[in-house]
């Protein structure tokens, strides 16, 4: 047991290095010429992450038998949803001043920020179900199915970022390849002609 709160504890600080990192790089101004898309940018790119480690779990468990792994993956999930909300956050406060008029009229404008909208929308009942007692209300299968929004989720995260990068594609297609095998992992698990896998979802219980 001591074991588990020592690796959720290492978790904790090294989910939560990258923005002390940035507020760092903020405080001494060592962000470029444009510090609001910095960190807007810096924010969505842990976003994805986040997502990317946590439907990784049960493909990295079930391939070296790493079974404990899955104690682990709601406290992932849930710093996917805390950078995703971050990721909203500094849009609408740097980008639209808390305008939320221009922020719904630059929704309909430019299609890259709605895809990257639902993406973040689909977070949001899978951070509210993340606890035990919301797995037993909604019963076991019906949670695992709403869980599997995740997959969906990651690959509409992977879009938005190729859809805003104008030049240089190689990083957000180096996310939608690790999504893609990830994603082609768990279909090959379900559809193969094997023993049935445990469901993967963003928030499991421990």
């Amino acid at each position: 047991m001591s074991n588990v709160r020592f690796t959720k504890l290492v978790i904790v600080v090294n989910a939560l290095l990258p923005l002390a990192l940035l507020l760092w790089d903020i405080y001494h101004k060592n962000v470029g010429a444009n510090p609001q898309e910095y960190a807007i940018r810096t924010t969505g790119m842990l976003t994805l992450v986040f997502l990317s480690l946590t439907i990784a779990i049960t493909p990295v468990r079930k391939i070296f038998g790493a079974n404990s792994l899955v104690k682990f993956r709601r406290m992932i999930g849930l710093f996917a949803f805390f950078y995703g909300a971050l990721h909203l956050t500094t849009y609408i406060w740097f980008d639209r001043l808390f305008n939320f008029k221009s922020t719904i009229e630059d929704i309909s404008r430019r299609p890259f920020i709605l895809v990257g909208m639902s993406a973040f929308l689909l977070m949001i009942p899978l951070a509210i179900t993340s606890t035990n007692k919301m797995v037993k209300r909604l019963g076991g299968k019906a949670w695992a199915r709403l869980h599997r929004l995740v997959y969906v989720s990651a690959v509409l995260g992977a879009l938005h970022f190729w859809m805003l990068v104008k030049s240089d594609t190689r990083l957000p297609l180096t996310f939608a390849f690790v999504i893609a095998l990830l994603l082609a992992h768990r279909l090959l698990l379900k559809y193969a002609p094997v023993a049935a896998p445990q469901s993967t979802s963003l928030f499991p219980k421990d």
